[in-house]
């Protein structure tokens, strides 16, 4: 029972980490494919992105791989989470849309 209060934290440390970096990945998508620079958006937010998890994931599993691996569970858990939030889920056939800076 002490165990799963030792893990718990780690499990809701995944969840968010996930939904910093899937809502990330959606935000630079959106914000990208209207840019006049969108290699600077995905680049720059792939690297600010996938820094802050593993450094989150470091600072969660303080050396020990079982809260890393809750973590990785919960970070898994929070894309669906994402995906609906976002909307994706209710539509996922929907046409792209057209860059407003293409020829």
């Amino acid at each position: 029972m002490n165990e799963i209060f030792m893990i718990m934290p780690a499990l809701v440390t995944g969840i968010l980490l996930g939904a910093m970096f899937f809502g990330g990945l959606w935000w630079t998508i959106r914000k990208g494919l209207s840019s006049r620079q969108p290699a600077f958006w995905f680049i720059g937010s792939l690297l600010l992105r996938t820094c802050l998890t593993l450094a989150g994931f470091y600072v969660v599993s303080n050396g020990q791989w079982e809260r890393l691996l809750v973590c990785l569970v919960g970070f898994t858990i929070a894309r669906p989470i994402v995906t609906r939030f976002t909307g994706l889920a209710d539509n996922p056939n929907r046409p792209a849309q057209e860059p407003s800076h293409a020829p």
